[in-house]
């Protein structure tokens, strides 16, 4: 009975999770601050460093897989949050009778499946229209779901930050976003790098995504697999915590 009893709860929590992700899915997925930083961004950024230079189409797709989740995945929570702050609606789904695990999970899932959405469609003009071959599918798919998944907690952090304002989360998130692709391994290689600049890329999530992607695509890469699914999702349970924090001070502030 214990048991049953646990499933129920988990399922009703997850139908919880679910209907917010679905009613932020409506209402926000074609507002003009996702499609500007979680669409367009990404491929401004690989159209603007791949220009002349001789990248093959396969790398060149697996780079900006890396670049789409990452930028895509973390651009919901910075935008959303605040928005339904200074419109009162926030308030109305802390009040609701639901956990802050369940309204962080069904937060963070919009920018998931936005950024899914947006790096399948990249992935099928990269397949059609450049003939490219995956190597390894299920690295693939667990990439982009990890990968997603944790790039969108990462973007709730910001997202909970005490303001009702999208534009005083928009400048630290886009901040820290870009220092973490400088950093990372999307357009210098690790193998590349020198020791010590390879020593702070391993730093970076996007650096695993990355190298993830270049298993996926390319057939290989300089780290093994199972550790940058293992770093993935151990980023996308750490990422929540400080959101949780957040969102505490939050309400101790009236925000």
């Amino acid at each position: 009975m214990m048991l049953s009893g646990w499933l129920q709860r988990v399922r009703d929590e997850l139908a919880q999770a679910w209907a917010i992700t679905v009613k932020d899915m409506k209402v926000y997925y074609l507002r003009p601050g996702m499609i500007m930083f979680g669409v367009l961004m990404p491929f401004f950024l690989f159209f603007s460093f791949s220009v002349r230079r001789e990248i093959a189409a396969a790398q060149g797709v697996a780079r900006l897989l890396a670049l789409t989740i990452f930028f895509t995945a973390a651009a919901a929570g910075p935008f959303i949050i605040p928005l339904e702050r200074r419109l009162g609606t926030y308030d109305r789904l802390l009040a609701a009778p639901i956990s802050l695990l369940t309204l962080l999970l069904g937060k963070t899932a919009v920018g998931a499946l936005f950024a899914l959405a947006v790096s399948f469609t990249a992935l099928i003009i990269g397949i059609t229209v450049f003939d490219v071959t995956i190597a390894a599918p299920w690295l693939l798919i667990a990439g982009l779901i990890l990968g997603a998944y944790s790039f969108a907690a990462l973007g709730l952090i910001f997202g909970s930050i005490p303001t009702r304002n999208p534009g005083d989360v928009q400048m630290p998130s886009t901040l820290l976003r870009w220092g973490l692709l400088f950093i990372s391994g999307v357009f210098i290689p690790l193998e590349e790098m020198a020791p010590a600049a390879r020593a702070v890329a391993y730093l970076s999530p996007l650096t695993y995504a990355q190298d993830l992607m270049n298993h996926a695509v390319l057939g290989m890469g300089l780290l093994d697999p199972q550790l940058d699914i293992a770093v993935l999702l151990l980023a996308s349970v750490l990422f929540l915590i400080p959101s949780m924090w957040l969102h505490h001070r939050s309400r101790q502030l009236g925000y």
